[in-house]
C-alpha cells in the first residue's frame, strides 16, 4: 500500500499555486515548492490566484483531491471590498450572481455572505492595498461549494464591491487559524467532514 502525505499550506500573496512555471512570458513567479521540501508527486488541491493568500491544501493521493474539490465541501473567503457593503449586495450574492467564466455567461450557486463586524487579525500584506484616503473598505465572509476561476472576486465585482484582499480560511473542518504567510503543517489524514 503506497504511504501518501497531506499538508496545510498559508498560501502567502503573491505565489502561484503550482510547483512547475509553464509560463513562457512570466519567468520570475513565485511557486509553492520555494516554501517547502515537498515530496515528489505532492498536488495543490484547488487553487488560489497569485493575489490571493490563505489556506491551500495538498497532497500525493489524487483520490483526496478529487474528494476535496467536489460540490460537498464549503471553502470560505474573507474578501476585504472597496466600499462599505450593503445588505443588499450580500442578498444577490446569496442568491447567486451572473460572471463570466471561459467567455460564457455562468450563474453562481446560492452561497452564504455576512458582512465581519470587524477586520480580521491577518498579518498585513507584502504590498500594500490602499489607505483611507481613497474611501471606506468593508469585509465580508462567503462561503462556497463550487471554485470557477477568480470566482469570489467576480461575485464581488458583480455586485458592485470589487475585492482588495482575499483570503481563504476554511476548507470544510479545516481551518488557516492562527497561521502565517508561508507556513506550512504536515498531518496524517486529510478527510473532511462535509
Amino acid at each position: 500500500m503506497r504511504f501518501h502525505r497531506h499538508f496545510i499550506l498559508y498560501k502567502p500573496f503573491g505565489y502561484l499555486s503550482q510547483f512547475v512555471n509553464n509560463q513562457q512570458r512570466r519567468k520570475n513567479k513565485k511557486l509553492l515548492g520555494e516554501l517547502y521540501d515537498f515530496p515528489e508527486g505532492t498536488m495543490a488541491i484547488g487553487r488560489l490566484d497569485q493575489d490571493s493568500e490563505g489556506l491551500l491544501l495538498l497532497t500525493t493521493d489524487g483520490q483526496v483531491s478529487m474528494q476535496v474539490r467536489s460540490k460537498k465541501v464549503e471553502k470560505e473567503y474573507y474578501a476585504q471590498v472597496d466600499g462599505e457593503i450593503s445588505e443588499a449586495a450580500l442578498n444577490q450574492l446569496r442568491q447567486g450572481v451572473e460572471i463570466g467564466v471561459n467567455g460564457k455567461k455562468y450563474m453562481t450557486l446560492p452561497c452564504q455572505a455576512r458582512r465581519l463586524k470587524a477586520a480580521p487579525d491577518f498579518e498585513p500584506r507584502g504590498k500594500k492595498i490602499r489607505d483611507a484616503r481613497h474611501g471606506p473598505t468593508s469585509w465580508v465572509s462567503i462561503t462556497l461549494t463550487e471554485g470557477k476561476f477568480r470566482q469570489v472576486r467576480k461575485m464581488t465585482a458583480a455586485v458592485g464591491f470589487p475585492t482588495l484582499r482575499l483570503v481563504r480560511v476554511r476548507i470544510g473542518n479545516i481551518r488557516v487559524g492562527n497561521m502565517s504567510p508561508g507556513e506550512v503543517i504536515e498531518i496524517d489524514d486529510l478527510s473532511l467532514e462535509v
